[in-house]
């Protein structure tokens, strides 16, 4: 992440893109499963549907806790605010008319028959954890938000990751075991 100089205010955002050798929709069959998030993530400890919800859906609501050195333990209300399976599935942190933050997972097919997946997350416009800091510190904010968002696009690149290794490997053994049963039947 290169240096910009930005502040909370002025919604900074990252973006993680990678391409993965498995279909658009066990892609999304990963990154829609918010219950699997808490394992991909260094932040994130725990993740539970609300109101009755058990898979994303345009409003529906999830119940996060997260832990970092810096900030202790926070827990948080995400809504979802886009859902489009296999296309779309993006989240606002709080409050969905001014969030603390935005997150989205965009998945497209790939020319290959493979998947480009994105993770973006927009910081703000509502307040969060970092505005504490912000407030303590306000002569230091430019650098609080440049390390934070930082924290944010390395995180987000292991998840890619992660999800990357998964799908993948779900999409390996599934061709390992069509190519052992039809040298079985073969033989």
């Amino acid at each position: 992440m290169e240096w910009t100089g930005a502040c909370y205010a002025d919604k900074p955002t990252a973006e993680v893109r990678t391409r993965i050798a498995a279909s658009p929709e066990r892609v999304w069959e990963l990154v829609s499963d918010i219950g699997l998030m808490p394992t991909l993530s260094t932040e994130l400890r725990s993740v539970e549907w609300l109101d009755g919800a058990t898979w994303p859906a345009l409003g529906a609501r999830f119940l996060g806790r997260s832990e970092h050195a810096s900030f202790g333990a926070w827990e948080t209300t995400s809504y979802v605010v886009e859902c489009e399976a296999p296309r779309v599935f993006a989240w606002a942190v709080e409050d969905p008319e001014r969030p603390s933050a935005v997150w989205r997972f965009s998945i497209g097919a790939a020319d290959d028959g493979g998947t480009e997946l994105t993770q973006w997350m927009q910081m703000g416009p509502g307040r969060s954890g970092l505005s504490y800091a912000i407030d303590r510190m306000p002569e230091k904010e430019q650098k609080i938000v440049y390390v934070r968002m930082r924290e944010f696009e390395q995180n987000m690149a292991a998840t890619l990751d992660a999800i990357k290794k998964l799908a993948e490997g779900a999409a390996s053994e599934g061709a390992a075991t069509e190519g052992d049963a039809s040298e079985g039947a073969g033989a």
